[in-house]
């Protein structure tokens, strides 16, 4: 079982201003993310916009980030779906392409019968091999199980070796999730875009996965934990947090339009519905980036080599 620890950012997927997908751009985010030292990527998340992308373009994106990749960090796959027959589809094409686990989120369809959500489970797990990491969100991109259903549910599918926790307060549910599954789960991360990862890493998450715009700050925070050093954790943290915050209502288009000024994509296009930044939006992020260009430069990535967008 591959240990799993460290920052794992959620890849976008990358659009053309005509709405395609654009390969090159998403691999030039894929290699911004691996050389700013992340331990790993998913794809797709939900800040991959996957809700917006077809079976087949999920299939597609996912082969090919398995070539990209070339087992240079863990990949997982994001396999949610409805379907298990669909799921396990996702789940077995990201094995193919070198996933270590699949990622999935607690099935609405399911809610309320925790032998059905069991049975789903076991069935994509028995059918593609890979390791499941249930990804626990609140309503309504989950179901947001209860800490004993989640501990239930891991100890009735043994395919799920890894947890997402995204329910709030999360920091309350990793302690209590930890206690409650033992050595029966391998790694307990958060998410929600970083916003509480202080709190998650004290309570012993071993890891998170945030959207991936400022990558090189969350693996320095990580580090900087990692080694004793929680001050100067919490300095980046703070100094992040109002450019978090921001993309915690833009979403999306708050994490295109940073690696956009960042010139590591071409287009900021989003196929999700949502607020889009308006001119004092626009001024306000350019203000947010200019108190934070000493730790990520706009006109730098990883390795102190300019990136022009592809």
């Amino acid at each position: 079982m591959t240990q799993l620890a460290g920052v794992f950012p959620i890849v976008p997927t990358i659009f053309r201003a005509s709405g395609a997908i654009d390969f090159a751009g998403t691999r030039s985010v894929l290699d911004y993310i691996i050389d700013a030292g992340a331990a790993g990527v998913v794809f797709p998340g939900l800040a991959s916009e996957y809700d917006l992308l077809s079976v087949d373009e999920r299939l597609e994106l996912t082969a090919q980030l398995g070539e990209w990749i070339d087992g240079r960090v863990p990949f997982i796959v994001g396999a949610s779906h409805s379907d298990a027959a669909v799921a396990a589809q996702l789940a077995t094409t990201g094995a193919a392409a070198g996933a270590v686990a699949a990622m999935i989120l607690t099935p609405h369809e399911h809610a309320g019968d925790p032998e059905a959500m069991a049975a789903y489970f076991n069935d994509i797990h028995e059918a593609s091999g890979v390791a499941i990491m249930l990804q626990n969100a609140p309503a309504p991109m989950g179901v947001g199980l209860g800490v004993p259903q989640v501990a239930a549910l891991a100890r009735a599918v043994p395919g799920i070796r890894y947890v997402k926790e995204e329910t709030q307060p999360s920091g309350h549910r990793i302690t209590a999730l930890m206690e409650a599954t033992g050595a029966g789960v391998e790694a307990v991360f958060g998410g929600a875009g970083a916003r509480y990862v202080i709190d998650e890493l004290q309570r012993g998450a071993t890891g998170t996965m945030p959207a991936c715009e400022v990558t090189e700050v969350h693996v320095e925070m990580l580090t900087r934990h990692a080694r004793g050093d929680l001050d100067g954790a919490r300095d980046l943290f703070e100094r992040t947090l109002p450019l978090l915050s921001m993309q915690a209502v833009f979403r999306w288009r708050l994490t295109k339009a940073v690696l956009l000024r960042r010139g590591i994509i071409a287009s900021d296009h989003v196929r999700a519905p949502g607020p889009a930044l308006d001119a004092w939006d626009q001024r306000e992020l350019d203000d947010l980036l200019s108190r934070i260009a000493d730790i990520l430069p706009l006109d730098r990535v990883p390795n102190n080599q300019a990136r022009k967008a592809p």
